[in-house]
């Protein structure tokens, strides 16, 4: 099977995996995120007891977040470094979570339709076939299930907040994190969504006060934004 993957996406992410849990590191915007995109997620997809899948979980952030809910999750990843970065901190923090070295695709083909809930967070941008991804989500989740994607915007002002902004001047991520030609606009990845035998449910934007230094959730879609969806019985 072809793997969907971009290798220098990889390594970009490898070379920071020792970094991962650090919240003061190039990844604190992750770990000051994580807490409002788990409790929008535990919203609308009660976790406890849930057979979870995180796509593209890097060092299991929002995939050990969604264990200490109570659901049984599976983090999947193509960064060894990453996983063992992951797989080391549960062990640390005596969350049990099962972590794979395996592409969305492949575990689609391996495991279909055996989750409750998908999440696919801040990766869609970083794959050269991100319908691809969406497909996959779907094909995991069983009928009646949720799904929850995140990603970036392309628009002016994404550029300039996402990446001008975040890597520029406020130096919030590492130089060359995004490819602002890699964004999807929410009408693309609905288009995505629906082609994949999901629907939309509902979409939320997550937006970052450079003043207070906090991020909020909220109906602004401009620049980060999360699209809950389900799959039909």
């Amino acid at each position: 099977m072809t793997t969907n993957v971009d290798q220098l996406e990889i390594n970009k992410f490898s070379e920071l995996a020792h970094r991962w849990w650090d919240p003061t590191s190039e990844f604190r915007p992750l770990h000051e995120i994580n807490p409002l995109r788990l409790e929008w997620i535990n919203s609308l997809a009660p976790l406890a007891g849930k057979n979870v899948i995180d796509i593209g979980c890097g060092g299991g952030v929002l995939t050990e977040a969604m264990a200490r809910k109570g659901a049984k999750v599976t983090g999947i990843d193509l960064s060894k470094k990453a996983l063992k970065v992951a797989d080391l901190h549960s062990l640390e923090s005596g969350i049990e979570v099962r972590y794979k070295l395996i592409s969305a695709e492949e575990m689609a083909a391996q495991e279909p339709g055996q989750f409750d809930v998908v999440t696919c967070m801040e990766m869609l941008e970083h794959v050269p076939d991100p319908a691809s991804v969406v497909r996959a989500a779907a094909a995991l989740v069983k009928p009646g299930g949720k799904v929850f994607f995140s990603t970036l915007n392309r628009n002016l002002k994404s550029y300039l907040f996402a990446v001008v902004g975040a890597e520029y001047v406020l130096r919030m991520l590492p130089r060359g994190t995004h490819d602002y030609g890699k964004f999807i606009t929410p009408a693309e990845l609905s288009q995505f969504v629906r082609s994949a035998g999901l629907q939309v449910d509902s979409l939320k934007g997550l937006t970052y006060n450079p003043l207070t230094k906090f991020y909020s959730l909220n109906n602004d879609t401009d620049v980060n934004y999360m699209v809950a969806c389900s799959k039909p019985l």
